[in-house]
């Protein structure tokens, strides 16, 4: 049950920050919505796992290898999503991604740890 909330977690926090991030950077120029949504993202990713850690879903050391696994989703999603942008799914599942990177960067690094 914690994975899916992490899932689920990680992945609509850093689609709403980068959300956010857009807007305001959309607001400045059409450079600055992509800008702002690639830097929101990426801090939306930091600050899910960094509050993640403090609800207790993940252990400290576990917030390096999902924040690198989280940003490799994100750059991915945002590149689809750019890719696709004139489809209504993909840029909407994009952010599932994110998730994804970081369970799959946790998973990796639980094997490692076990043998």
């Amino acid at each position: 049950m914690k994975q899916i909330i992490l899932f689920f977690f990680i992945s609509g926090s850093a689609g709403f920050v980068a959300l956010l991030g857009s807007i305001f950077g959309g607001a400045v120029s059409h450079v600055g919505l992509f800008i702002g949504a690639v830097l929101g993202g990426l801090i939306g990713v930091f600050t899910a796992l960094v509050l993640s850690k403090r609800f207790r879903l993940i252990s400290p050391e576990d917030v390096g290898p999902g924040i690198l696994g989280g940003c490799i989703g994100f750059v991915a999603g945002a590149v689809l999503a750019a890719a696709y942008a004139h489809t209504a799914i993909i840029p909407i599942m994009s952010p599932g991604l994110v998730g994804f990177g970081a369970m799959a960067a946790l998973a990796i690094r639980g094997r490692y740890l076990k043998g």
